[in-house]
């Protein structure tokens, strides 16, 4: 028996690292979310969404071709000059806004110096 909760523990300890139990907003890091996006809920229109980033700041541009800057506030938070909030998920392939428009990641821009 106390093989048995040993093994247990080893597991648990294994399966508890940071990528995870990580959730929206706890990253430390600023995320590429630089790239082409199709809107899946709430569009204003067909077609793709453009984002590009230089630094926390960012260019959106959404389906209608109605641009706006926008900066990533808090860590997992984007806030936009159309007066809305919005969330990302860790790994930056969806944008959720308060509206209730989705926006899914389709073409990421690389970031200079990385290898893709």
């Amino acid at each position: 028996m106390r093989w048995m909760a040993l093994a247990l523990l080893a597991l648990s300890v294994c399966a508890a690292n940071n990528a995870s139990a990580q959730a929206v907003g706890s990253q430390s890091w600023i995320p590429n979310l630089a790239g082409i996006y199709r809107c899946v809920n709430h569009c204003l229109g067909p077609g793709v969404v453009r984002s590009t980033q230089r630094g926390r700041a960012l260019t959106l541009i959404d389906p209608s071709g109605r641009p706006a800057s926008a900066w990533i506030g808090t860590p997992g938070h984007i806030w936009t000059a159309w007066q809305e909030g919005a969330v990302y998920s860790p790994d930056g392939f969806t944008i959720q806004f308060t509206s209730g428009t989705v926006w899914v990641l389709l073409e990421p821009t690389p970031v200079p110096g990385t290898v893709w």
